[in-house]
């Protein structure tokens, strides 16, 4: 695995220790142009992944993503944000947070990306989201009532701004700190984000040691 990491990384041009200073702003990732407040506790350090469901690029750096959290230390606390640009993007984020308000967000998560891009389901209204979910422990009358509640609709909503605060135009793209951007065009390709995002993490750290 170390052997693949120095392998794309010096691909793009990094050093094969993938080290914070190897990273070149402009090149590797973009600077927000104003920070945005992080919500993860003291001392973490926040990825957050922004994507949509129905993006056929964030299914496909599903399985990098992936792979890369579960080497992730303690210090650092993912977050995944929905997209929120209209029509079934902010369907698809009703239905993020209904299956995070209803407890089942950790087996659907992945099973909602292949059900729209393996098996060709749409997922694009409250009845065949209900209905998908009722295969997860609820039933499809308390599926649509979270779908449905206030409490989602605001989630989405903070959502909205949170997006608009990382002046995102785009998915997938990968925020650390709330400040550092990194997209498949930053990065070279979908593969290489969570390595220039890791190197980010540890540019954190070391600005957080000074």
């Amino acid at each position: 695995m170390l052997k693949t990491l120095m392998i794309a990384l010096a691909g793009l041009g990094l050093s094969s220790l993938a080290s914070a200073q190897s990273l070149v702003e402009g090149q590797h990732y973009e600077l927000l142009p104003e920070a945005v407040e992080t919500r993860v506790d003291e001392g973490q350090i926040e990825v957050t992944e922004a994507f949509w469901y129905g993006c056929p690029h964030c299914n496909n750096l599903q399985e990098h993503v992936t792979a890369w959290y579960e080497t992730l230390d303690d210090d650092v606390s993912v977050v995944h944000l929905p997209a929120t640009m209209g029509g079934d993007w902010n369907t698809h984020a009703t239905a993020f947070y209904a299956a995070e308000q209803l407890g089942i967000l950790a087996q659907t998560h992945a099973d909602f990306f292949a059900a729209i891009h393996e098996d060709g389901r749409r997922l694009n209204s409250v009845d065949a989201i209900a209905a998908f979910y009722s295969d997860y422990g609820v039933s499809q009358e308390e599926a649509e009532q979270a779908l449905g509640s206030f409490g989602v609709r605001s989630q989405v909503n903070q959502a909205h701004g949170r997006m608009r605060a990382m002046r995102l135009m785009g998915v997938p793209a990968l925020v650390v700190d709330g400040r550092y951007l990194v997209t498949p065009s930053s990065a070279g390709s979908l593969a290489n984000m969570p390595q220039i995002a890791d190197a980010l993490v540890a540019k954190v750290r070391e600005e957080r040691a000074d």
